[in-house]
This record gives structure tokens, sequence and C-alpha cells, in this order.
């Protein structure tokens, strides 16, 4: 049976890509851009199946009036792609305050209340599915990085306690966490004023990689949107799917590490509870 898709930031990166593999095996495609203009060859290609709405996640209301006008439009949505978002680099002290709030902004806040206008939707229609686009950086975290962390971070928080909240409608959710792969998410980088106080710190190593083009990147997209594809068509998919080798062996080291130093603390948490008489 074909499905109907809504992808936020469906002109580019990965959001293109599964936005043309869903096309070209007969799914029915809402995509979401800044610039319409930037899917017009597939709109072209595929005019009585993909339907373009113009999105910019920063506006919380435009956000509601797109959702309302896109399940209006075809009656159902199987599933809801949040894919749309972008990189921030520097020093948490280099940001600037404009960066931040735009970074916040557009991954988490947008991310947010894009969720939130498609659950009236989707409870009414008696359930469906929702992909977070996160990153293995909700779970890992690289020097410079810091703000997109946070947002990751914080989706990735928002969505396993909203997806206990709306499990009994029928609703469940993916969060997607690809390693480095191959997109344009590198030339895409907001970059913060570099500072000299940071040059020769891990934040400094990690910039110099990025300008030579060293930062090492296994994943490959199509088939990262492969992948991913085949989870949210799968009966029971699960909650975290890591996407790539590099995703892999970095969140289970994260995890080991955390789960070994939390075992270690186990006796002063536990002299942290109520002493019983």
């Amino acid at each position: 049976m074909t499905k109907t898709w809504l992808i936020t930031g469906a002109s580019s990166g990965l959001g293109r890509i599964m936005t043309e593999k869903l096309l070209d095996r007969g799914d029915r495609v809402i995509g979401t851009a800044r610039r319409p203009d930037a899917l017009s060859d597939l709109a072209s290609a595929h005019a009585d199946r993909l339907y373009v709405v113009t999105l910019d996640l920063m506006d919380t209301a435009a956000v509601r009036a797109a959702i309302d006008l896109a399940f209006e439009r075809v009656g159902r949505v199987d599933v809801v792609v949040s894919n749309a978002g972008y990189g921030l680099f520097g020093a948490g002290e280099e940001l600037s305050d404009e960066q931040i709030d735009r970074q916040l902004a557009t991954n988490l806040i947008g991310s947010i209340q894009l969720i939130r206008a498609s659950l009236p939707h989707l409870r009414s229609q008696g359930g469906g599915r929702i992909v977070q686009v996160s990153s293995e950086g909700g779970q890992i975290a690289y020097p410079g990085f810091s703000l997109y962390h946070a947002s990751k971070w914080g989706i990735e928080g928002f969505v396993e306690a909203v997806a206990q909240e709306v499990a009994p409608f029928g609703i469940d959710f993916i969060i997607a966490e690809p390693g480095p792969t191959g997109t344009n998410f590198g030339a895409a980088l907001d970059h913060a004023e570099p500072s000299e106080i940071y040059e020769e710190t891990p934040a400094g190593e990690v910039r110099r990689l990025i300008a030579g083009g060293e930062f090492v990147i296994r994943g490959d997209a199509a088939n990262t949107v492969d992948a991913l594809i085949e989870a949210a068509d799968s009966e029971h998919p699960p909650l975290r799917l890591a996407l790539g080798s590099t995703a892999y062996e970095n969140i289970h080291g994260a995890l080991t590490k955390r789960l070994k130093a939390l075992e270690a603390q186990r006796d002063i948490a536990f002299s942290a509870d109520r002493q019983e008489n």
C-alpha cells in the first residue's frame, strides 16, 4: 500500500533524498522548504504526488498553519518526518547570542512545535508515526558543537517523554541518529567567529579538521535514507535508530562509559535516600 509522508527540509540533504526515493516508489509526499523553488523539478515530475509547502521552522504560527493545511489537503498522513535543521560550530564562549537563538529556535523549538502541531491530526485519524531526525550528537558530544548538541539532546528528551504520552493513541516515534554522512551538512554549517584563545584546544583541533576536509565521513546518504525508510515501514521500529558505523561505535562507547561511571557511584547514590528508622 502507498503511504503519505510529510517531510520538513525536503529540499536538500537526507530530506531531498528521502523525498526522491518515496516518490519513485509511488508514495505521496508533502515536502516543506524555506524556498519552494528548490523542489520545482520534483514538483513538475510528480505533480500528482508531491505537494510543496513553504515553511520556516522559526515561525511557530506558520508551522501550525502549514501542518493544518497539509492534513486538510491530503486527509491522512502516515509518517511525519521532522528533518529540517542545520549545524552550528564554535566553542560555547565564541558563539553570538543571535547564533544561539537561531540554532535553538530551528532545531529544538521548531521541531517541538512541528510535533505538537501534528499530534492532534494524528490522534484524530487514529494514529501515525513521527520520525525525528536527530544525530549521533543526540547522545554524544564533539567539542565545538555545544549548541548543536544542546538542540539534539533536547529534542531527544522531548520525544522520549511525548512518545509515552501519545502511545495510547496509536502514535509512535523513531529518533534517527545518523553519524557523519555525505550530505551538505558541513557546507551549510554556521561558524562562530574564531577566538585565538581556543586555537590550541580540542575545539580548535576540530575546527582545523573541518576546514581541512579531514573530518572522517563514513556514512552514505542514500544508504542512510534506505535504512530509515525501512525502519519507518516496519511494524515495530526501535525508538532510537543509530545509522552508520561511526554512530553505532560512538554511541556504544559513550553509553558504556556512562554506565560504568554510574555503577561506580552506586553507594553514594543510595546514601542520598531517606534512612528508615
